[in-house]
């Protein structure tokens, strides 16, 4: 009886941690391909997973941040959806490689596939340039089903509180890269090392001429020396022989 009693109540706090714990791994989310660095250009995938048991996800409509406008964005193709660009005017023109911006993207919407129950798809979009002076995106979504349900995924994690319950997908930023492809941070630190180290080389390449000549120098003398011993062991001979 009691061994019933545990297993039903190993059976139910199962349970209740699959239920608790279930939707925080169903959000919609966006991850980078690779990095998205501060300032640079990269690929990001909208994950949407569905929700539902008995609807399906036909609609998504991702929003972008108006205070750090990103002057490129296209989409990849998925197949079955039709995707819609929506761009709006900047308050403040941009000046992007030479050229005035006069307007961004603010909203990507994907139309007429259907993601089933169980099932998840991702939104593939080439973006830029990325923000140099923040540290993540956020993009406030909306996923709409077949059954007219609306989902807002728009709450915004605050530090020290707990994940709201349909938070926006987030965009973590990296560290800016230099021209060389490195951390623009991590150069001059390592310009400083490839200074000390070409000092260092040229100490070294120096200290081993000093050391080869010291050489030839000293085998040099060992020669003469052996040479004038043989010298006068050679008419010391000639002598004792006479």
């Amino acid at each position: 009886m009691k061994t019933s009693r545990v297993s039903l109540a190993a059976a139910l706090a199962a349970g209740a941690v699959l239920v608790l714990s279930g939707p925080a791994f169903a959000h919609v989310s966006v991850q980078p391909s690779g990095e998205a660095a501060k300032g640079g250009y990269a690929v990001i995938n909208f994950k949407v997973p569905n929700e539902r048991d008995n609807a399906s996800t036909t609609q998504l409509e991702v929003n972008f941040p108006i205070d750090q406008p990103l002057t490129s964005v296209m989409p990849q193709d998925v197949p079955g959806w039709t995707v819609n660009v929506e761009k709006t005017k900047l308050d403040k023109p941009l000046t992007v490689h030479g050229k005035q911006i006069n307007e961004a993207v603010t909203k990507v919407t994907w139309t007429g596939g259907k993601i089933e129950p169980g099932k998840f798809q991702q939104f593939p979009l080439s973006v830029g340039k990325l923000p140099d002076n923040a540290d993540q995106m956020v993009f406030k979504t909306i996923q709409t089903y077949d059954n007219n349900e609306v989902v807002r995924w728009i709450e915004e994690t605050k530090a020290g509180a707990p994940e709201p319950q349909t938070p926006a997908p987030v965009l973590k930023l990296t560290a800016a890269k230099a021209a060389d492809g490195h951390d623009a941070a991590a150069k001059p630190a390592a310009d400083a090392k490839g200074a000390d180290g070409a000092a260092k080389d040229t100490h070294d390449e120096a200290t081993a001429e000093s050391g080869s000549d010291t050489t030839a120098r000293t085998l040099g003398i060992v020669g003469i020396v052996v040479g004038l011993g043989g010298l006068a062991f050679g008419i010391a001979s000639r002598r004792r022989a006479s």
